[in-house]
């Protein structure tokens, strides 16, 4: 079975003329990407080593060996940098990597399937978790708890206990 790889970074526009660059880390310590030793594409064809990160706003600037102009780095503008999903640590208990959600069966309590975990958003509220059924639209749920009281990651699936009431909706009965 090929290693499962992990998408920890992408390569932005060029910082200045001496090929320092912006890098968007996708971790949760941005720096971590460091860490990590060599990062490759996704295919593993091209190998990248980061020699210099430093935080700005939102992205790190950063120098990748063998990147030494404004030119070079122009040309890897929006490559995604990828490591092998072992070279992560382990989480604490009930916490996850988005990658390993993703792709596990979701089922109600009763055990009736839903569908699949698409993926894992979180716009600034919290982690939302997307469910993929097998006909219709997608099922954008809290990922709490509450919603999702089951993670079985070696079982291959999720239970959500689908909240009664979602603000927004339509009563079908409406009340008098």
């Amino acid at each position: 079975m090929a290693t499962k790889r992990i998408c920890v970074a992408r390569i932005g526009a060029p910082h200045g003329v001496r090929g320092a660059l912006k890098l968007w880390p996708f971790t949760e310590d941005p720096l971590a990407v460091l860490d990590y030793g060599p990062l490759t594409t996704q295919d593993g064809s091209r190998r990248f080593e980061v020699e210099t990160a430093r935080e700005a706003k939102d992205h790190l600037v950063a120098t990748l060996k063998g990147v030494a102009s404004r030119d070079d780095a122009v040309r890897l503008n929006g490559i995604e940098l990828y490591i092998d999903r072992d070279q992560l640590p382990e989480t604490d208990e009930g916490e996850y990597y988005h990658a390993d959600l993703i792709g596990l069966a979701a089922v109600t309590a009763a055990g009736e399937p839903l569908g699949k975990v698409a993926a894992i958003h979180n716009f600034g509220a919290g982690d939302i978790i997307e469910i993929a059924p097998p006909s219709g639209p997608t099922l954008l749920l809290p990922f709490t708890n509450a919603v999702v009281p089951t993670v079985d990651l070696e079982g291959g699936r999720v239970v959500i206990e689908m909240p009664g009431e979602i603000e927004g909706d339509t009563p079908n009965h409406p009340e008098a």
